[in-house]
């Protein structure tokens, strides 16, 4: 229902770019996909909603773009992080930071606020029990205002935040 009003209202909204929403994946690309190991929980999200460009800040990353940033799980030297291509799939970015689902549980990771410089981070912050959760509550509401970092005298120019008022997600 969510992404049908941001559709309808990004339709109604020739102005706005069109890079704000991705298509979906179809079940042929998702069964090529999964046998290639990417986990069902994205492919999930995908055959809904391929991607989205919130800002230049804040992303959700489509099918192909997501397979070229799996190098975010790979561990690192002097990073404490649980860092795994076994344990974790990059699906996103939010202000350079890369946001994951874990693949035990379906969870969205991400990193705490106070760490701007990721890999010094020393821990994983639970963002939401799963993808469509962590997009439905936190991008696609106003709560979005808080993790693109929109202030007051910028919001009319955000493109994702006029999208959301035009779709009835935000006030």
């Amino acid at each position: 229902m969510t992404v049908d009003a941001l559709r309808a209202a990004k339709a109604e909204s020739p102005e706005l770019f069109s890079y704000l929403l991705g298509g979906t994946v179809d079940e042929e690309k998702a069964r090529a996909a999964a046998g290639d190991g990417v986990p069902p929980e994205f492919l999930d999200f995908c055959r809904v909603l391929d991607g989205a460009s919130c800002s230049p800040s804040v992303q959700l990353f489509g099918l192909e773009e997501a397979l070229g940033h799996q190098f975010y799980c790979d561990p690192i030297v002097d990073c404490v992080l649980p860092l795994s291509p076994e344990k974790l799939f990059c699906v996103g970015m939010i202000h350079e930071t890369p946001v994951y689902v874990d693949r035990a549980d379906g969870g969205v990771l991400g990193i705490p606020d106070e760490h701007r410089e990721w890999p010094d981070a020393e821990r994983f912050e639970h963002l939401a029990p799963s993808l469509e959760e962590f997009f439905v509550e936190r991008l696609a509401t106003v709560a979005y205002v808080r993790i693109g970092l929109v202030d007051d005298e910028l919001a009319e120019y955000d493109e994702w935040l006029t999208l959301l008022r035009r779709a009835g997600l935000a006030a």
